[in-house]
């Protein structure tokens, strides 16, 4: 699954990666493909249609999901954006269509609407650093995700729709796995996510790692403020 550049997050964590001579390799798992135990350190996961949506979630059903669990309760790191991230809830039900069952990782199911949330998205988090950033995106939703009693939200919303347009959330964080609607892609202008999501994929293989060489993000951080700016300028 991929839409509106989310695959540009996999080139910004190879990239990232290899700028500080850390070894990485990419597969690509498609419907049908077996998932091993322990292979993965790190997951991405884009967005889709409905279309897409339930090709993923029937071939989820069985080992695949339940490796991925394990996988995230062992401290993998994983990042899920839109419909992936609707498909790790417990379930999501389209406006019209079947409901489709979840992974179940997060602690929150997305019920499909009628309204479309559409536009640019800043949030506003302490979960990556312990200190207070923000995260921009592009959000582009029908769906309103509500967390459960135990879920956490990765942040709250300062412009935009976020989870469900009503409770100001955004995203949901479990252990080392964020989901969310920052579509854009995200990580190339958010290099604090890109790098608390290397950091836990590095901890997953080796628990004694405890922190990232750093990188001169200037451009990064210039084109981070500059959205920000624009976002704000424009309401």
């Amino acid at each position: 699954m991929n839409i509106y550049g989310d695959r540009g997050n996999i080139l910004t964590l190879v990239n990232r990666c290899r700028w500080r001579d850390i070894q990485i390799e990419v597969i690509n798992i498609e419907v049908g493909d077996k998932l091993t135990a322990g292979e993965i350190d790190l997951f991405f996961w884009g967005g889709g249609q409905d279309r897409e949506q339930i090709l993923a979630s029937s071939d989820l059903k069985g080992d695949k999901a339940k490796i991925l669990r394990e996988s995230i309760e062992d401290g993998a790191a994983l990042l899920a954006i839109c419909g992936g991230y609707q498909l790790l809830g417990k379930y999501y039900k389209p406006s019209q269509g079947t409901e489709l069952d979840g992974v179940g990782i997060f602690d929150a199911h997305t019920i499909g609407s009628n309204k479309r949330m559409i536009g640019n998205l800043v949030v506003e988090t302490d979960r990556l650093s312990g200190k207070l950033e923000t995260l921009v995106g592009f959000e582009n939703h029908s769906g309103k995700t509500h967390l459960g009693k135990t879920a956490q939200s990765l942040g709250n919303v300062l412009i935009g729709f976020g989870n469900n347009s009503e409770d100001r959330t955004e995203g949901c964080i479990y252990k080392n796995a964020i989901g969310c609607y920052l579509h854009g892609p995200a990580l190339p202008k958010n290099p604090m996510l890109a790098d608390f999501l290397i950091l836990k994929g590095l901890q997953h293989k080796d628990r004694a790692i405890t922190k990232l060489k750093p990188l001169d993000d200037t451009l990064e951080l210039q084109t981070h403020l500059s959205i920000l700016e624009r976002i704000k300028n424009q309401r």
